[in-house]
């Protein structure tokens, strides 16, 4: 074909590609390496086009080994090193697979873990099968079993919580929630019953809430209109002020509900956070249930059904 479009071009004050350039140059010594950080401010390709937004490292690599990434107007090698003001140029093919990506939300029940099998559990994959499709889906979607490759969680569900799951091919959504400088918010209602027993072993061992609390079973939780007996400074705690695992957490929304229910609006995601939270004030989680990530609702989304992300909904 004669009209095909160029591909999409990255442009950061970047000095012209050479004249009369081979069509895959050779990587100028001490340019290609496994290091993320190189000498004079260089970084390395996959992650700078991470930090772009254009593909995860993964998806990186694999357009790179493909030759549908340049440089500067050069094929890039892996592993190349280059500087915050390269051109970098992705090839039509590369978007066209990326157009076909799929994200997908899934009401997760109970006992089903978010992501590879453990101790037998049902992993969430699974359901993401036509039969479980939601019929009010107006998506614009097929589904196809090649949706289900790389079709990865962006975040944890524990096995006893319930609510939205994001399963996504998409390096870039993943990032958008689970990278390492996501403050994507996260909420939750939490029913609780109040113990009044303090559990500090749950700030430094996930494991501990494993475990039943000590006494519990020696005093009578209290389960209704827990808000009337639960202590305002220890609201006050849920919010800001509490550690775990020898870090402090950032600041929380945590309102109560109803008088029994809590919601909580995180933006971290630490192991069973939210229960390990409410030990260290007394209080027992009985129901836990995620209805929001970012700007996208749970709604009236089934358990055990999902549907698309369609174009139009933004995290």
């Amino acid at each position: 074909m004669t009209d095909q479009k160029p591909p999409t071009t990255f442009r950061r004050a970047a000095p012209p590609a050479p004249t009369g350039a081979p069509k895959r140059a050779p990587v100028p010594a001490g340019q290609s390496n496994t290091a993320a950080f190189g000498a004079n401010g260089t970084v390395r390709l996959n992650k700078r086009m991470a930090e772009l937004g254009l593909a995860s490292r993964r998806e990186a690599d694999d357009w790179i080994a493909k030759g549908w990434v340049k440089v500067n107007g050069r094929v890039a090698e892996m592993g190349l090193q280059v500087a915050p003001d390269a051109r970098i140029e992705i090839d039509k093919q590369a978007q066209g697979q990326k157009a076909n990506q799929v994200t997908i939300l899934l009401h997760k029940p109970m006992g089903v873990v978010s992501g590879q099998a453990e101790d037998g559990h049902q992993p969430a994959i699974t359901l993401i099968q036509p039969g479980n499709r939601w019929m009010d889906d107006n998506a614009r979607f097929f589904f196809h079993p090649r949706q289900l490759q790389h079709l990865v969680p962006a975040g944890r569900l524990d096995i006893d919580s319930t609510g939205l799951l994001v399963l996504t091919q998409d390096g870039r959504v993943a990032r958008q929630l689970i990278g390492e400088d996501s403050r994507m918010e996260k909420e939750y209602l939490v029913r609780v019953a109040y113990t009044g027993v303090e559990n500090p072993a749950a700030a430094t061992s996930a494991a501990a809430t494993h475990a039943p609390l000590k006494s519990i079973d020696d005093r009578d939780p209290v389960r209704n209109d827990v808000q009337s007996v639960f202590p305002a400074a220890k609201l006050a705690l849920l919010r800001h002020g509490l550690s775990l695992d020898g870090q402090p957490l950032r600041p929380a929304q945590v309102e109560w509900q109803n008088p029994e229910q809590l919601r909580f609006v995180l933006t971290e995601g630490k192991k069973r956070q939210i229960r390990r939270m409410c030990e260290q004030v007394g209080l027992k989680v009985v129901g836990l249930k995620r209805v929001r990530v970012g700007r996208v609702m749970l709604g009236n989304l089934p358990v055990g059904q999902w549907r698309y992300l369609q174009p139009h909904e933004k995290f």
